[in-house]
């Protein structure tokens, strides 16, 4: 879905209009950006939360010519994923475990 799929969705789920749909989406995304450039965190409930993280410098490699470079710190926006959408998307019931992005899910365990 792309950016005009989603003001038409928003327009017709909520009754608006496409360019006050495009006005309330792009003030929702400026909000958020702004509050990122400060390095605050956003938490939607239920959907999830983006906050900003630094990355230390590290020493990287150029694929190229296989020489060592210094990669400088830098900072970056990171999203964390609410109960309620990642149980929307994996399809759950409460009690069931999701299987999908799970740090427990891969390989079966060994029989001993």
């Amino acid at each position: 879905m792309n950016k005009a799929e989603l003001v038409s969705k928003v327009a017709e789920s909520a009754g608006l209009t496409k360019i006050e749909a495009e006005k309330a989406l792009k003030s929702f995304l400026e909000a958020i950006a702004k509050s990122l450039t400060q390095e605050e965190t956003v938490t939607l409930v239920g959907f999830g939360s983006f906050s900003v993280t630094t990355r230390a410098a590290r020493t990287g490699r150029n694929p190229r010519t296989g020489k060592e470079i210094q990669i400088a710190e830098k900072k970056a926006v990171k999203f964390n994923v609410g109960k309620n959408l990642k149980e929307s998307v994996c399809g759950l019931k409460k009690k069931d475990g999701c299987g999908c992005a799970s740090k427990k899910a891969g390989k079966p365990k060994k029989k001993k």
